[in-house]
């Protein structure tokens, strides 16, 4: 019983992951693409708690996710008139 919620758990994160994944390269706006790499990667770290490699999902969420949030923040202020003009 327990494999099988196992494995229904890492089918779930297998999903967000792929998900997030062409998420990223199809979405049109770039807060869009980065929220589908922000699912994309904690799906990747939840699949590393699953296998029982804690400090490899810190390190998932820390240093990838952290840095990706960093360099597309600096996309988005570089590109900002671009975004703005969408909305209006």
């Amino acid at each position: 019983m327990m494999a099988l919620v196992e494995n229904l758990i890492f089918f779930m994160f297998a999903i967000t992951a792929i998900g997030g994944a062409f998420g990223t390269v199809y979405a049109k706006k770039v807060a869009h693409s980065m929220m589908s790499l922000i699912f994309a990667f904690l799906a990747v770290a939840g699949v590393f708690i699953l296998q029982e490699a804690e400090f490899l999902a810190a390190i998932q969420i820390l240093v990838y996710l952290a840095s990706v949030m960093l360099v597309v923040l600096f996309g988005v202020m570089l590109t900002r008139t671009q975004i703005m003009e969408d909305f209006e």
